[in-house]
C-alpha cells in the first residue's frame, strides 16, 4: 500500500461519481442484497486506547516471502485476525498476489505482470529471494489464496492494484461467492474504478476507500458510495486526528496502514482507529497484550 496511485490523488467527488454508476446499475436490475455492515465486518468501533484489530500485510511478511501462501497460512494459524494482500491482473486477466508492477523484486523473474501471462509466471520463484527454505514458491492465483482463506475461516482486506476491468471484478466476486466469503473479505483500492466495478456485480461485499490524504469531505463521500471504511496512511491522520471520531459517528471505519513500531502503533491507538495494518503483526500483538495489561 506504499505506492501512491493516480486515483488517490483525486478528488472524493470523483469516487462518488464511479461508485454512483454502480449504484444505477444493480437499481436497474433489481438487486437488493442483504450489505455487510462495518460491525459484523470490523467488529464495534474502537475508543481511544483500545486495541484494533491487526492485519497482517501483504500476508503475513515478517512470517514468509509476500503475498505467498506460505505467508497467508502462517499468519492465519497465528490468529491474526486479518490479512491484507495485493491482487494484480496478469497479461490474461488472472487475479495474482503481487504487490509490485513488474515481479522484479519479489521473484526470479523480469518485467511488467501485465505482460506475462499467468503460465509464464507461474514458472517465477516467488520465495527464493526471501529465504533458501521458500525456494520454488510460487506466485499464488487470487483463486488458491481463498481457497486458503474459507479452509482456515479467515477474514481478509484485498488491495485491488493496477489496471482493474469489469471481467476480472465479475470474476473475483464469482470466486468470493463461490467460496461464502463475500461477508469475510473487504475489498479495497485506489483507484475508484475498480471499486465500482466490484460493487455493480455485488452490493454485498464490502468497499473500504484506500487514501493518501484525506479530503474534506471523506465522510459524506463515503457514505454516499456505501464503503465501509477507509483505509489511510498515518500521516493523514496525523494532519487530521479529528476525522477518526467524525467517520465513527456516521458509522465507519478507520484502517491504519502501514504501522510498524510501537510509538506508529501508540499514536494510532490513542485515536482509536478500528484497524492496524503492519508487516510485524506478531510484535503488534505482543505490545497489544502489553497495552492490556496497563
Amino acid at each position: 500500500m506504499t505506492s501512491l496511485r493516480t486515483a488517490d490523488r483525486l478528488p472524493a467527488l470523483l469516487i462518488v461519481t464511479a461508485l454512483a454508476v454502480a449504484s444505477i446499475v444493480i437499481a436497474l436490475v433489481g438487486v437488493a442484497p442483504a450489505r455487510v455492515s462495518a460491525a459484523e465486518l470490523m467488529g464495534a468501533e474502537r475508543t481511544p486506547g483500545e486495541a484494533s484489530f491487526i492485519a497482517a500485510h501483504r500476508g503475513g511478511s515478517s512470517m514468509a516471502p509476500e503475498n505467498t501462501l506460505p505467508a497467508v497460512r502462517a499468519a492465519l494459524v497465528s490468529g491474526f485476525g486479518y490479512v491484507e494482500v495485493d491482487l494484480s491482473l496478469t497479461a490474461d486477466g488472472v487475479a495474482v498476489l503481487m504487490h509490485d508492477r513488474t515481479v522484479n523484486r519479489t521473484t526470479d523473474g523480469e518485467g511488467s505482470l501485465a505482460s506475462l501471462t499467468l503460465a509464464a509466471v507461474r514458472t517465477l520463484d516467488a520465495g527464493g529471494w526471501y529465504s533458501a527454505a521458500f525456494a520454488g514458491t510460487p506466485v499464488p492465483t487470487a483463486s488458491e489464496f481463498l481457497d486458503v482463506l474459507a479452509q482456515l475461516d479467515g477474514r481478509a482486506i484485498l488491495d485491488l492494484k493496477g489496471v482493474w476491468t469489469p471481467e476480472a471484478a465479475d470474476d473475483l466476486v464469482g470466486e468470493l461467492a463461490a467460496r461464502g466469503l463475500e461477508r469475510r473479505v473487504a475489498v479495497a483500492s485506489f483507484d475508484a474504478r475498480a471499486l465500482a466495478y466490484v460493487q455493480a456485480r455485488s452490493d454485498v461485499i464490502p468497499r473500504l476507500l484506500i487514501l493518501k490524504t484525506l479530503p474534506t469531505d471523506i465522510v459524506p463521500a463515503a457514505l454516499a458510495v456505501g464503503a465501509r471504511g477507509v483505509v489511510v496512511g498515518r500521516g493523514a491522520l496525523q494532519a487530521r486526528p479529528e476525522v477518526v471520531d467524525e467517520l465513527h459517528e456516521a458509522g465507519l471505519r478507520v484502517v491504519a496502514y502501514t504501522l510498524n513500531s510501537d510509538r506508529q502503533w501508540d499514536a494510532a491507538t490513542s485515536l482509536g482507529v478500528d484497524g492496524i495494518v503492519t508487516d510485524d503483526p506478531g510484535l503488534l500483538d505482543h505490545w497489544q497484550r502489553g497495552l492490556a495489561s496497563r
